[in-house]
């Protein structure tokens, strides 16, 4: 198929790695993390870890909107699903996340709330005209992708002139995270994860583009490749960060030219800025108080935001003590590090949310790596008896 089996490609890939393999200096160390849960899941998929040498060291970091959802924001939406006569409306993986009291809103939605998994905004906006009787909320997450649409769907109940539509808004931004990132006490000080450069964001960059990184190749001098989340891709944005950090350089490459250009889709930026405003402060799981990280409605779009019509309280909830997830998030953590992956936390069973999405590090994991990953840590066992 035209534009996916080309990026696929296993000899392009043999030669790839080989290259990475040549130029990658064995004295050193390159510790790179992919943001992206896209990512994620293209090097556990496709096995990319494995035609990597030992001193390439690929760390996971919080780029699922699902994974960097607190606890207390899905306590919050299963409270406006349980008001009588509400439809909340969402996208699939967010039910499965796990909130306060061992409920979830699929959990939530077992017990008799109208719970409804949607394929974008404007499937709210139509269940909304189909019920014009009963309260609409949509619970929008994501990141700089999928805040374009939240955008078109207030303005489109505003043309239409629901009164009965709303949003609970749950944008966040990804260069403020990457900022909590390299700024974060215990990234720093965790002697075995420094970090030395960052696969940026594909579908993120083609809405704000390449612009945004520049800040960090800058302030931080760590370099910055984006790439798309095709496999080749990937190995081709691992062999340009080696290629910088050999010669000193920090720098934003843009590998994703085929989508991505230095300034980002203008029309989409613009149609964000005309509804939403920056947060002082919202929380990540894993992260924290986060500043200027997200997305609020704005005064003139006020009669949509849910957050305002039904006064919702927002209350920081701990994770469950048995996760690592917040560790995983931050990159000083893997999955395997966790002491329920894999037994009590599956995806079929999900104690922390990156085990929820497919994006999520500990699912990508879990599907495309546990099982080697035992025989492995078997076979070394059994060589050091």
């Amino acid at each position: 198929m035209k534009y996916i089996d080309e990026f696929r490609n296993g000899e392009l890939a043999r030669q790839l790695a080989s290259a990475i393999a040549r130029e990658a200096d064995s004295g050193r160390s390159y510790n790179l993390m992919e943001f992206c849960g896209g990512h994620t899941h293209a090097i556990s998929r496709y096995g990319l870890k494995d035609m990597l040498p030992a001193s390439v060291n690929m760390i996971h970091g919080p780029g699922c909107p699902v994974c960097v959802l607190p606890i207390g924001r899905i306590d919050n939406a299963i409270e406006l699903a349980s008001r009588p006569g509400l439809i909340l409306c969402t996208y699939a993986d967010t039910v499965r996340v796990p909130a306060s009291r061992g409920l979830s809103l699929l959990k939530a939605k077992a017990r008799g709330a109208d719970i409804r998994m949607v394929y974008s905004s404007a499937d709210a906006v139509r269940i909304a005209q189909e019920n014009p009787t009963r309260e609409v909320v949509f619970f929008a997450i994501g990141f700089e992708t999928t805040t374009p649409p939240t955008a078109v769907a207030i303005k489109q109940a505003q043309a239409l002139g629901l009164t009965n539509f709303s949003v609970f808004c749950n944008h966040v931004l990804t260069p403020a995270a990457i900022s909590n990132i390299l700024e974060s006490k215990e990234v720093r000080e965790y002697g075995t994860v420094p970090l030395d450069g960052f696969i940026g964001p594909a579908h993120v960059s083609t809405v704000i583009g390449s612009q945004p990184y520049e800040y960090f190749a800058e302030e931080y001098a760590k370099p910055v490749v984006i790439a798309g989340f095709e496999p080749l891709d990937v190995m081709q944005a691992i062999l340009m960060l080696v290629r910088q950090l050999n010669e000193g350089r920090a720098e934003v490459e843009n590998e994703f030219t085929r989508a991505v250009t230095r300034d980002g889709n203008a029309k989409a930026k613009a149609l964000v800025a005309e509804v939403f405003e920056l947060r002082r402060s919202f929380e990540w799981r894993g992260l924290g108080e986060v500043p200027y990280s997200a997305l609020a409605i704005k005064a003139a779009f006020a009669a949509y935001d849910a957050e305002r019509r039904y006064g919702i309280s927002y209350r920081s909830v701990p994770d469950n003590k048995a996760c690592e997830c917040g560790a995983i998030l931050r990159g000083v953590k893997r999955p395997a590090d966790c002491k329920v992956f894999g037994t009590v936390c599956t995806p079929e069973n999900p104690i922390g949310s990156c085990m929820v999405s497919s994006e999520g590090a500990c699912a990508a994991h879990y599907t495309y790596g546990r099982f080697k990953n035992v025989a492995i840590a078997v076979q070394a066992a059994a060589a050091g008896a």
